[in-house]
């Protein structure tokens, strides 16, 4: 067998780490929003509605990413990954 074009090693290496870094726009984003909420004009209100959009979107995605890990087992694009016998290749047949 080929070593080159097929192998029966599984190459999933498990779930890739979290990125925790900003990009240069989040950071100017977030800049953004801080001098926002400082202003003097800023109201209690207004802080407590960014808090809780911003929270509500922080459970969706949060949820959204725990029915993820809990169903990727059961989708994994590797998991069934059917690899051709080099036989079945015969030169000049299409």
């Amino acid at each position: 067998m080929n070593s080159m074009t097929s192998t029966n090693e599984n190459q999933f290496f498990g779930i890739p780490n979290p990125i925790t870094e900003l990009t240069i726009e989040q950071d100017l984003k977030m800049r953004q929003i801080k001098d926002a909420l400082d202003r003097p004009s800023s109201s209690k209100e207004d802080i407590i509605t960014v808090f809780l959009a911003l929270q509500k979107q922080n459970f969706v995605l949060s949820n959204s990413l725990m029915n993820l890990v809990s169903q990727w087992h059961l989708h994994h694009p590797l998991q069934d990954q059917v690899t051709t016998e080099e036989e079945v290749f015969k030169p000049g047949i299409l």
